[in-house]
């Protein structure tokens, strides 16, 4: 799964790599994004277009929005086919921006938690879905969803799931609104190449959301 990433890259380079307008755009960098908080995302509507999404995914039909605390993650293999996922993948897809992310590897009974990031160090998109859901107090709350896949060789010694970052090639497709064949978007959601990141341990402080300042990603000694 993918509970937790960073994203602390300066805005002005966020503009330059995911072409989109920064106007009126409230931005700090963060050092532990965690579920049900406002996360960053782009979407193309004709243009890209930078916005907050709750993390979490409410369906348009969910009848409360607590439904969205368990859909933080959708899994490749099956997200043409389930409800909550289906057509959101067709109509309603988007990027989450990050620059790392973090995964507990288990060894015993003891879990270390890992950063991990590309060797560059660029910021990435991850694999995303979102939805509008109309609240009975008639609020419109957006949310979104992260696409979780197989892990590749760096992953798979750390966790058995890993989140999709899509290469650079492939996000305009991705954001295609005009695009809506499944298998067409199926075959983007692959394991990204585990040659280009790395990973290292870091401290429990990442344990906690709470805690979100760059002592998280310090280099456990």
């Amino acid at each position: 799964m993918c509970g937790r990433y960073t994203l602390k890259t300066d805005l002005d380079s966020l503009v330059e790599r995911f072409a989109f307008r920064a106007a009126d755009l409230s931005y700090a960098p963060r050092y532990n994004v965690a579920p049900t908080q406002q996360v960053l995302t782009l979407i193309n509507d004709g243009e890209n277009r930078a916005g907050f999404l709750r993390w979490g995914l409410i369906p348009s039909w969910a009848k409360e929005a607590a439904i969205g605390d368990r859909l933080i993650n959708a899994r490749a293999e099956t997200v043409a086919e389930k409800p909550s996922f289906r057509r959101a993948l067709q109509k309603r897809r988007c990027l989450v921006l990050a620059d790392g992310f973090y995964e507990w590897k288990k060894e015993g009974k003891k879990k270390t938690p890992m950063y991990i990031v590309l060797k560059s160090r660029e910021p990435f998109g991850f694999a995303g879905l979102w939805e509008a859901w109309q609240a009975p107090s008639g609020e419109t709350i957006r949310s979104c969803t992260i696409i979780t896949t197989t892990p590749n060789a760096l992953m798979e010694s750390i966790h058995n799931r890993m989140p999709v970052i899509l290469p650079p090639e492939v996000e305009s497709l991705w954001l295609d609104r005009t695009v809506e064949d499944p298998k067409v978007l199926t075959l983007l959601l692959a394991p990204y190449s585990g040659e280009a990141m790395e990973a290292y341990a870091v401290s429990s402080l990442v344990n906690s959301p709470r805690n979100d300042t760059p002592a998280c990603i310090t280099p456990l000694r």
